[in-house]
């Protein structure tokens, strides 16, 4: 029987907890894997314990950027599963780590029967969409610099201070040049806030990575609260 060690799943009443855990098994997320195309149906749903998910939104040109990002609280695939929908991204697995799955059929019986569920997984969808919003906002109003603060903070969030990067991804997902980045990079590095090495960005100073960058990632920090905290008093008192 799999353990969740999903902190979205960590939010489910006990009860409804056990109710789900038969029917889950943890999977290895590799680099690279590619979880869904475009307009694939969704299989699987992924609760990842540790790593990166990446929703990935390919142009004619050949570019790619990244719209959102999905780790250790949060779930890919359960909006889909609820009303039989398709991936409207490429979804990639950017950092590997270990996942609760669950077949989307089954995901979405649970979900019928069991309220908590299937209010649990609504939230996370308004969370995730304000997060895609954020997004927008930052990559239309801010500076490349205080942008690539916000998205190492939110990995930090994620995976912790070391980070399997290279200046093509991180270019990739903030929809820059490969050339800002290196610059950027270098000046963060300069100031103490980071170190750099080839494909690989340790963060040495959060706080000061925080006063870099814009105010985004407190936005979607603020989000995750204002949505999830009836949840987190549940929680609380269950295990009380």
């Amino acid at each position: 029987m799999a353990s969740p060690e999903n902190a979205l799943l960590s939010l489910l009443p006990a009860e409804d907890r056990q109710r789900l855990l038969p029917h889950l098994r943890t999977v290895e997320m590799k680099p690279g894997e590619v979880l869904a195309e475009t307009h694939e149906r969704v299989e699987l749903v992924h609760f990842p314990h540790g790593g990166i998910i990446s929703f990935v939104v390919e142009l004619k040109n050949g570019d790619a950027m990244e719209t959102g990002m999905v780790g250790r609280d949060g779930v890919f695939g359960a909006n889909e599963a609820l009303d039989h929908k398709l991936s409207l991204n490429k979804v990639v697995v950017q950092v590997p780590g270990f996942a609760t799955v669950v077949s989307s059929n089954r995901l979405r019986e649970l979900a019928a029967q069991s309220r908590p569920l299937r209010q649990l997984l609504v939230k996370y969808d308004q969370f995730f969409l304000a997060q895609v919003q954020q997004s927008v906002a930052c990559n239309g109003a801010h500076a490349v610099e205080q942008r690539m603060c916000r998205w190492l903070l939110r990995m930090n969030d994620l995976i912790g201070a070391d980070l399997p990067l290279t200046q093509e991804y991180l270019a990739q997902m903030i929809g820059v040049t490969r050339t800002s980045v290196s610059a950027v990079a270098g000046t963060l590095q300069k100031s103490g806030l980071i170190s750099y090495s080839r494909g690989h960005i340790h963060i040495d100073d959060v706080k000061g990575l925080r006063a870099a960058a814009c105010e985004c990632h407190d936005a979607v920090t603020l989000h995750h609260r204002a949505i999830f905290a009836a949840n987190d008093r549940v929680s609380k008192a269950s295990a009380g």
